[in-house]
């Protein structure tokens, strides 16, 4: 008879490697298998990790864990071609412990986290990939691997397996995700001297800083762009929604390549060294896309469950928090020895009362009202550019008359009416 684990989790990133780590440290038999060569090896993520969900499962991990460095500067960029109105939040109090977040290469961090649940008695397999869940009798009992003899039997699968997961569709919990509920995102990682990145961003070394850059960055289309610092490199990258791209007949790695060359972003990076490039797919549908979560033997998580904050760039915590809520249904099942979807409807009750579903419901309209209205992005950002423009040149006209100037040419341009709607539509889906 083949071997039989309690749990058997799909994927090795934050989700899968929170939900096996949390089963082996309560005495459960665990497999994670992963597809890649390594944890990490076939993810991209912006390069923030949060420290609050991460906490709840490894406490003080940032005394071990391979980061990169902790955030105290958050800034954001309402760019045009040759200007940006920026803004932001500095606090010193995030570069001492507990701290708030941290910049992370993934590569490094996913193979430690990985390392822990390895630790705590997971028998972690790389370079798998599981090809279909088994089903019985309407109830998942394992999956299917790509590997000789490649079937594992379990009590509970945990789909940990990315934003267009394959085992999901095929178990009918979601069908092929549309085009504007995913986003497709490219990073580069520029090895720079620390030296230079702590004067180019006015750091310590024990300091980092994130941007979140909106407008010209895309080009005037639905997405962001973002610089991180780590200890001695940078992480740059632009990422759209697929129908963006499609409307736009636009390539990523032609956005990154004009982002790296924008003048405003050159001088940040310039003298650095292409070290490593990524492309990854990442949910944006957000509340409206979350699929079925629980069912007969099986749990969705992460990515997977389509759990990610596009507007507060949350998805690596969402995805931890997740995968911990996970393991506590599951190890309720085994106190219990039943493993149905009832009883693991645990995990979709604790979700749903959660942060993340009530984050996800709070702006479960944004995506969609930015995507249908381009102006957002293609006409306020540089009409924003264009005021400030006006009203700091010192050409002695009085402040009072610059006012009613730049009233006017907004009003003008969009019409008061349209201008007050589209304000209010934007208020509306992010209130």
């Amino acid at each position: 008879m083949p071997e039989k684990f309690d749990v058997i989790v799909v994927g090795a990133g934050p989700a899968g490697t929170s939900c096996a780590y949390t089963c082996a440290k309560a005495g459960l038999k665990v497999m994670q298998i992963e597809r890649g060569e390594y944890p990490g090896s076939k993810n991209v993520m912006g390069g923030v990790l949060y420290r609050k969900q991460m906490e709840e499962i490894i406490p003080e991990f940032w005394k071990d864990a391979p980061l990169e460095r902790p955030v105290i500067e958050q800034r954001f960029w309402m760019m045009d071609q040759e200007s940006v109105v920026t803004f932001g939040y500095k606090d010193l109090e995030w570069g001492k412990e507990p701290f708030n977040n941290f910049t992370v290469l993934r590569a490094k961090f996913d193979q430690w986290f990985a390392s822990k649940g390895v630790e705590a008695g997971v028998l972690l397999i790389n370079e798998t990939v599981v090809t279909e869940c088994l089903v019985e009798d309407g109830k998942v009992v394992g999956v299917k691997t790509d590997r000789p003899n490649g079937e594992v039997y379990g009590d509970v699968v945990v789909l940990a397996d990315g934003v267009n997961s394959l085992l999901g569709k095929q178990l009918g919990f979601h069908k092929e995700f549309r085009p504007d509920e995913v986003a497709l995102t490219v990073m580069e990682v520029i090895n720079l001297p620390k030296e230079k990145i702590n004067d180019r961003f006015n750091l310590a070394d024990d300091q980092g800083c994130t941007i979140e850059i909106f407008g010209d960055s895309t080009k005037g289309n639905l997405g962001t762009a973002f610089i991180y610092t780590n200890k001695d490199s940078i992480n740059i990258g632009v990422g759209t929604t697929l129908s963006s791209m499609i409307k736009a007949k636009i390539k990523p790695y032609d956005l990154l390549d004009y982002l790296k060359s924008h003048p405003m972003v050159k001088p940040l990076i310039e003298g650095g060294e292409p070290a490593e490039y990524l492309a990854h797919l990442i949910p944006e549908g957000g509340y409206y896309s979350v699929p079925k979560v629980v069912g007969n033997g099986v749990v969705v998580v992460g990515d997977a469950a389509q759990l990610v904050n596009a507007i507060h760039r949350e998805g690596s915590n969402m995805a931890m928090a997740s995968g911990k809520m996970a393991a506590e249904a599951i190890i309720s099942a085994k106190e219990m020895g039943d493993f149905s979807e009832a009883t693991l409807s645990k995990y979709k009750n604790d979700l749903y009362d959660s942060f993340i579903i009530k984050d996800l419901k709070k702006y479960k309209d944004a995506t969609h009202t930015f995507e249908n209205n381009p102006a957002y992005f293609k006409e306020y950002i540089p009409m924003m550019n264009r005021a400030m423009n006006k009203f700091f040149s010192v050409d002695g006209t009085p402040k009072k008359d610059k006012q009613k100037e730049i009233i006017r040419s907004v009003t003008e341009e969009k019409g008061t009416f349209s201008v007050l709607k589209d304000v209010y539509k934007a208020w509306k889906a992010v209130k």
